[in-house]
């Protein structure tokens, strides 16, 4: 059995190590950016008004690591990957005025008609199915 130095339970060890400092670093680089004021907008403030916008921040961060032995090449491989995203969608806007705050949402017109649309069609199935029913009586 031919051992090198890079197939040692150390060796192997060190690359696990290696993949999972490289996913620390990236969760510590994403990490820096998440801050408040990703959610809460730069107040505006007119005529005694002040308007503070508000979004929904939804984040995300996967990573791997890999090792393995090519039969063929005799040699032993590894890997590491990762990646991250961020979606950011505006939810309503904080309102301040003559010393009160007042939250006025925002609607997304675009998720209400999915869900009118999901909400007739499941109507519709209801109905059908209690039609049959009456029907097999």
């Amino acid at each position: 059995m031919n051992t090198s130095a890079n197939t040692s339970p150390e060796a192997q060890l060190g690359r696990s190590i290696s993949s999972q400092n490289f996913l620390e670093r990236l969760a510590e680089r994403i990490g820096i950016n998440v801050k408040a004021s990703t959610v809460f907008a730069d107040p505006v403030e007119k005529d005694g008004v002040t308007v503070i916008p508000v979004a929904k921040a939804r984040w995300g961060i996967g990573g791997g690591a890999g090792s393995g032995k090519d039969p063929d090449q005799s040699q032993i491989g590894e890997g590491s990957g990762g990646g991250a995203g961020v979606l950011l969608s505006p939810v309503g806007y904080i309102e301040i005025k003559d010393g009160r705050a007042r939250f006025h949402p925002i609607y997304d017109t675009g998720t209400t008609l999915q869900l009118l649309l999901g909400a007739g069609i499941v109507a519709m199935l209801v109905l059908r199915g209690v039609r049959k029913l009456m029907r097999a009586r």
